[in-house]
């Protein structure tokens, strides 16, 4: 029987689309569009997030 892993939920910050890539209007010389790729800094482009703690401890 396969074991399951239990799902883990989708990033807050980008909801699950860690990747964009957005297009600057500029063309390379073979007339492809050249664009910027951005990677969401909360989950550092997995679209995932590690469950929280139900438990921290701060201070002394």
């Amino acid at each position: 029987m396969p074991a399951r892993t239990p799902a883990r939920p989708a990033c807050r910050d980008c909801g699950g689309f860690s990747t964009v890539a957005i297009t600057t209007g500029a063309r390379h010389h073979d007339g492809s569009r050249a664009l910027l790729r951005i990677v969401c800094h909360g989950c550092n482009g997995t679209g995932l997030t590690l469950p929280t703690p139900a438990f921290s401890r701060t201070g002394r």
